[in-house]
Protein backbone atom coordinates (compact mmCIF):
# COMPACT_ATOMS: atom_id res chain seq x y z
CA UNK A 1 0.00 0.00 0.00
CA UNK A 2 1.20 3.56 -0.63
CA UNK A 3 2.21 6.12 1.98
CA UNK A 4 -0.61 7.82 3.83
CA UNK A 5 -1.90 11.18 2.57
CA UNK A 6 0.44 13.95 3.77
CA UNK A 7 -0.45 17.19 5.51
CA UNK A 8 -0.33 20.39 3.42
CA UNK A 9 3.28 20.99 2.43
CA UNK A 10 5.64 22.76 -0.01
CA UNK A 11 8.00 20.88 -2.32
CA UNK A 12 11.61 21.97 -1.73
CA UNK A 13 14.04 19.37 -3.03
CA UNK A 14 14.26 16.25 -5.21
CA UNK A 15 17.09 13.72 -5.26
CA UNK A 16 17.10 10.95 -7.86
CA UNK A 17 19.38 7.93 -8.01
CA UNK A 18 19.27 5.76 -11.12
CA UNK A 19 21.34 2.61 -11.61
CA UNK A 20 21.46 0.37 -14.66
CA UNK A 21 23.27 -2.89 -15.45
CA UNK A 22 24.45 -3.98 -18.92
CA UNK A 23 26.07 -7.04 -20.46
CA UNK A 24 28.91 -6.06 -22.81
CA UNK A 25 29.89 -7.73 -26.05
CA UNK A 26 33.31 -8.55 -24.54
CA UNK A 27 31.70 -10.63 -21.76
CA UNK A 28 32.09 -8.02 -19.03
CA UNK A 29 29.35 -5.99 -17.35
CA UNK A 30 28.85 -2.24 -17.07
CA UNK A 31 27.05 -0.99 -13.97
CA UNK A 32 26.18 2.68 -14.21
CA UNK A 33 24.81 5.04 -11.59
CA UNK A 34 23.64 8.65 -11.72
CA UNK A 35 22.73 10.93 -8.82
CA UNK A 36 20.96 14.27 -9.24
CA UNK A 37 19.73 16.98 -6.88
CA UNK A 38 17.41 19.82 -7.83
CA UNK A 39 15.56 22.52 -5.94
CA UNK A 40 11.93 23.35 -6.48
CA UNK A 41 12.64 27.08 -6.23
CA UNK A 42 14.98 29.62 -7.79
CA UNK A 43 18.22 30.21 -5.90
CA UNK A 44 21.62 31.78 -6.42
CA UNK A 45 24.91 29.97 -7.01
CA UNK A 46 28.14 31.98 -6.81
CA UNK A 47 29.78 30.09 -9.68
CA UNK A 48 26.87 29.31 -11.99
CA UNK A 49 24.59 32.26 -11.29
CA UNK A 50 20.85 31.89 -10.76
CA UNK A 51 19.58 28.32 -10.77
CA UNK A 52 15.95 27.96 -11.75
CA UNK A 53 13.54 25.37 -10.31
CA UNK A 54 14.51 21.97 -11.71
CA UNK A 55 18.09 22.96 -12.58
CA UNK A 56 20.57 20.38 -11.36
CA UNK A 57 22.55 21.35 -8.27
CA UNK A 58 24.34 18.00 -8.50
CA UNK A 59 24.53 15.68 -11.50
CA UNK A 60 27.22 13.03 -11.13
CA UNK A 61 27.67 9.61 -12.71
CA UNK A 62 29.91 6.58 -12.40
CA UNK A 63 30.42 3.46 -14.51
CA UNK A 64 31.98 0.32 -13.04
CA UNK A 65 33.08 -2.33 -15.51
CA UNK A 66 33.13 -5.67 -13.70
CA UNK A 67 33.63 -9.33 -14.47
CA UNK A 68 31.55 -12.35 -13.45
CA UNK A 69 33.41 -12.53 -10.13
CA UNK A 70 32.35 -8.94 -9.36
CA UNK A 71 35.92 -7.63 -9.64
CA UNK A 72 36.15 -4.05 -10.91
CA UNK A 73 38.11 -3.98 -14.14
CA UNK A 74 37.64 -0.31 -15.09
CA UNK A 75 36.01 2.85 -13.72
CA UNK A 76 34.80 6.08 -15.24
CA UNK A 77 33.31 8.94 -13.22
CA UNK A 78 32.07 12.35 -14.31
CA UNK A 79 30.51 15.49 -12.89
CA UNK A 80 28.18 17.35 -15.27
CA UNK A 81 26.69 19.78 -12.75
CA UNK A 82 28.01 20.81 -9.34
CA UNK A 83 27.83 23.78 -6.96
CA UNK A 84 31.60 24.41 -7.17
CA UNK A 85 33.81 24.52 -10.25
CA UNK A 86 36.46 22.26 -8.69
CA UNK A 87 34.09 19.35 -7.91
CA UNK A 88 34.82 17.50 -11.14
CA UNK A 89 38.59 17.58 -10.60
CA UNK A 90 38.48 14.37 -8.53
CA UNK A 91 36.74 12.24 -11.18
CA UNK A 92 39.99 10.53 -12.29
CA UNK A 93 40.67 9.48 -8.67
CA UNK A 94 37.90 6.89 -8.92
CA UNK A 95 40.21 4.74 -11.05
CA UNK A 96 41.62 3.73 -7.65
CA UNK A 97 38.62 1.39 -7.31
CA UNK A 98 40.03 -0.90 -10.02
CA UNK A 99 40.85 -4.30 -8.55
CA UNK A 100 38.30 -4.16 -5.72
CA UNK A 101 35.66 -6.88 -5.56
CA UNK A 102 32.04 -6.00 -4.88
CA UNK A 103 31.42 -8.19 -1.85
CA UNK A 104 31.38 -7.85 1.93
CA UNK A 105 33.52 -4.90 2.99
CA UNK A 106 33.41 -3.29 -0.46
CA UNK A 107 32.12 0.09 0.68
CA UNK A 108 34.66 0.34 3.49
CA UNK A 109 37.51 -0.49 1.10
CA UNK A 110 36.14 1.96 -1.47
CA UNK A 111 36.00 4.79 1.05
CA UNK A 112 39.61 4.12 2.00
CA UNK A 113 40.57 4.71 -1.64
CA UNK A 114 38.23 7.51 -2.70
CA UNK A 115 36.58 8.78 0.47
CA UNK A 116 36.69 12.22 2.05
CA UNK A 117 39.02 14.69 0.25
CA UNK A 118 40.15 12.08 -2.29
CA UNK A 119 36.73 11.86 -3.89
CA UNK A 120 33.23 13.28 -4.19
CA UNK A 121 30.67 12.65 -1.47
CA UNK A 122 27.86 12.12 -3.96
CA UNK A 123 29.72 9.76 -6.27
CA UNK A 124 30.87 7.76 -3.25
CA UNK A 125 27.21 7.60 -2.14
CA UNK A 126 26.40 6.06 -5.51
CA UNK A 127 28.68 3.09 -4.83
CA UNK A 128 26.09 1.55 -2.48
CA UNK A 129 23.20 1.33 -4.96
CA UNK A 130 25.62 0.63 -7.82
CA UNK A 131 26.99 -2.33 -5.84
CA UNK A 132 23.55 -3.80 -5.20
CA UNK A 133 22.66 -3.20 -8.85
CA UNK A 134 25.71 -5.29 -9.77
CA UNK A 135 24.27 -8.18 -7.72
CA UNK A 136 20.87 -7.80 -9.35
CA UNK A 137 22.47 -7.71 -12.81
CA UNK A 138 24.91 -10.60 -12.52
CA UNK A 139 22.78 -12.82 -10.30
CA UNK A 140 20.17 -13.42 -12.99
CA UNK A 141 19.39 -16.28 -15.35
CA UNK A 142 19.74 -13.90 -18.32
CA UNK A 143 23.26 -12.92 -17.25
CA UNK A 144 24.16 -16.62 -16.95
CA UNK A 145 22.76 -17.31 -20.41
CA UNK A 146 24.54 -14.37 -22.05
CA UNK A 147 27.84 -15.23 -20.35
CA UNK A 148 27.55 -18.85 -21.44
CA UNK A 149 26.84 -17.81 -25.05
CA UNK A 150 29.84 -15.48 -25.04
CA UNK A 151 32.10 -18.20 -23.65
CA UNK A 152 30.92 -20.67 -26.30
CA UNK A 153 31.59 -18.11 -29.04
CA UNK A 154 35.11 -17.55 -27.72
CA UNK A 155 35.78 -21.29 -27.68
CA UNK A 156 34.39 -21.66 -31.21
CA UNK A 157 36.63 -18.83 -32.45
CA UNK A 158 39.61 -20.78 -31.11
CA UNK A 159 38.38 -24.01 -32.65
CA UNK A 160 37.54 -25.51 -29.26
CA UNK A 161 34.39 -27.09 -27.88
CA UNK A 162 33.01 -26.57 -24.36
CA UNK A 163 33.72 -29.40 -21.90
CA UNK A 164 30.80 -31.71 -21.09
CA UNK A 165 28.57 -30.33 -18.37
CA UNK A 166 29.32 -31.94 -15.01
CA UNK A 167 26.45 -33.14 -12.85
CA UNK A 168 26.22 -30.85 -9.82
CA UNK A 169 26.45 -32.20 -6.29
CA UNK A 170 25.16 -30.71 -3.04
CA UNK A 171 28.68 -29.48 -2.19
CA UNK A 172 28.67 -27.35 -5.34
CA UNK A 173 25.94 -25.11 -3.95
CA UNK A 174 26.59 -22.21 -1.59
CA UNK A 175 24.33 -20.05 0.53
CA UNK A 176 22.90 -17.04 -1.31
CA UNK A 177 24.78 -13.80 -0.70
CA UNK A 178 21.51 -12.17 0.41
CA UNK A 179 20.88 -14.68 3.21
CA UNK A 180 20.14 -12.87 6.51
CA UNK A 181 20.46 -9.44 4.88
CA UNK A 182 16.74 -8.65 5.24
CA UNK A 183 13.48 -9.98 6.67
CA UNK A 184 12.48 -11.85 3.51
CA UNK A 185 15.84 -13.60 3.20
CA UNK A 186 16.18 -14.69 6.82
CA UNK A 187 17.59 -18.20 6.85
CA UNK A 188 14.36 -19.59 8.34
CA UNK A 189 11.97 -17.65 6.08
CA UNK A 190 9.52 -19.03 3.48
CA UNK A 191 11.62 -17.31 0.79
CA UNK A 192 14.72 -19.28 1.79
CA UNK A 193 12.64 -22.44 1.99
CA UNK A 194 11.41 -21.86 -1.57
CA UNK A 195 14.57 -20.63 -3.32
CA UNK A 196 17.49 -21.93 -1.28
CA UNK A 197 16.20 -25.03 0.52
CA UNK A 198 19.69 -26.48 1.06
CA UNK A 199 20.44 -23.64 3.50
CA UNK A 200 17.01 -23.21 5.05
CA UNK A 201 16.97 -23.43 8.90
CA UNK A 202 13.26 -23.33 9.73
CA UNK A 203 11.52 -25.88 11.99
CA UNK A 204 11.03 -28.33 9.10
CA UNK A 205 14.58 -27.91 7.79
CA UNK A 206 15.50 -31.61 7.90
CA UNK A 207 12.59 -32.57 5.63
CA UNK A 208 13.12 -29.59 3.32
CA UNK A 209 16.85 -30.20 2.98
CA UNK A 210 16.42 -33.94 2.41
CA UNK A 211 13.98 -33.27 -0.42
CA UNK A 212 16.36 -30.70 -1.94
CA UNK A 213 19.30 -33.10 -1.73
CA UNK A 214 17.23 -35.81 -3.43
CA UNK A 215 16.46 -33.43 -6.30
CA UNK A 216 20.15 -32.60 -6.71
CA UNK A 217 21.02 -36.31 -6.71
CA UNK A 218 18.48 -36.75 -9.53
CA UNK A 219 20.21 -34.04 -11.56
CA UNK A 220 17.60 -31.37 -10.83
CA UNK A 221 17.94 -27.94 -9.20
CA UNK A 222 17.47 -28.02 -5.40
CA UNK A 223 14.38 -25.81 -5.47
CA UNK A 224 11.16 -27.55 -6.47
Amino acid sequence: MPLSAPVARQHLHTRRVTCTGYFREDGLFDIEGQITDEKAYEHANEWRGTLKPGDYVHNMSIRLTIDRKMVIRDVEACTDHSPYQMCGDVAPNFKALIGLRIAGGFLKAARERVGRTKGCTHIVELLGPVGTTAYQTIGSDMADELSREHWHKELAARGETPPPKRKLEVKDYSAPSVMNTCHAWAEDSPVMKRWSPLFYTGPDKDKVRAEAEARVAAGLPPEA
